[in-house]
């Protein structure tokens, strides 16, 4: 069997890792845990404490099980981040410390041409980060071009989306769409030239949203912030990095971190303030020194956002 070599230099490492202002004897959960990298760190600066490390890529679990078996208080289990209420109540974790997430693909993901993410190589088209279920190619054969253009507006943002939904499914016509490099040529055949000419590859947003799609990212996120809200102890931190805006949209200040809401009225207690479960540590979102974006380009979109959970805060009623 082939080694599984998982390179990863996670973004924001050291603002991540001290905005969590971990204590030694803490319990935390890093609900992505890839290469081991925060993980680790995490781990290094406890004593009596415990970590529970979780993955949904069964190649990254493998890999961070090996690298963190050193460690007494590390926990790792495979699984959805959505799902981590019931992953810690498994494991006997009612409430944490601390709480983290890096969103999005690793570079192992990314640099692992079979794994299917990357237009930039020739691969099955796949991007299941579980490798289960609906993968991208079930996508853009099945579904009908409208609903293909729904993905790629709604989860790429793409003015073009019409477009390419309409030369996906003119292609797949002819035969069906199996590989990365097919998908990527049939993209940049059907934008306009003068986007083609613009700088960045024109497939890159079709594959963030096929990605996005096939592996329920946004709905993943809710429900993981959600449950942070609970599991966190008061004072317990959660550290969020996300690399696009549809991720920071639902982290950002505006909704969750300052309202606990994704939309509509903010609740609010007896008195009138709002009923939330955590408030922003940073007004701005911490983002990657242009060092850093220099040496990994990858950085560049990276966003770290920090929320507290509130202590002593009243109910709808006034009551503590």
């Amino acid at each position: 069997m082939q080694e599984i070599v998982f390179n990863h230099k996670p973004v924001l490492f050291e603002e991540t890792i001290e905005s969590l202002g971990i204590r030694p004897d803490g319990t935390y959960i890093d609900g992505t845990a890839g290469g081991g990298g925060h993980s680790g760190a995490i781990l290094e600066r406890l004593t009596t404490g415990k970590l529970l490390s979780i993955d949904r890529d069964p190649d990254a679990i493998a890999v961070v099980r090996a690298r963190l078996s050193k460690y007494p208080g590390s926990i790792v289990a495979m699984g959805n981040f959505s799902e981590m209420d019931r992953i810690a109540a498994e494991h006997g974790i009612s409430s944490v410390d601390g709480v983290l997430l890096d969103i999005g693909v690793s570079s192992f993901q990314l640099d692992t041409a079979e794994r299917g993410f990357s237009y930039h190589s020739d691969a099955p088209l796949d991007m299941r980060m579980s490798k289960s279920g609906t993968s991208a190619a079930d996508l853009v054969n099945m579904l009908s071009w409208q609903q293909l253009a729904e993905i790629i507006s709604r989860y790429g943002e793409d003015k073009s989306a019409a477009r390419i939904a309409k030369g996906i499914v003119a292609a797949r016509e002819k035969k069906p769409i199996e590989t990365t490099a097919e998908l990527a040529e049939i993209v940049r055949e059907s934008v306009p030239a003068a986007v083609r000419r613009a700088e960045g590859h024109p497939a890159r947003r079709t594959f963030q949203a096929l990605r996005i799609a096939v592996n329920d990212e946004l709905g993943a996120l809710e429900d993981f912030l959600t449950q942070s809200g609970e599991v966190l102890r008061e004072g317990g931190r959660l550290s969020v990095i996300s690399y696009h805006s549809l991720e920071d949209r639902l982290v950002k200040n505006k909704n969750f971190i300052r309202s606990g809401r994704f939309s509509g009225e903010v609740e609010k207690d007896f008195y009138g303030n709002p009923l939330r479960p955590l408030q922003p540590v940073e007004r701005k979102a911490i983002v990657p020194s242009e060092r850093e974006m220099a040496e990994n380009s990858r950085a560049r979109s990276a966003r770290l956002r920090v929320g507290e959970k509130v202590a002593g805060q009243h109910d709808k009623n006034g009551k503590r």
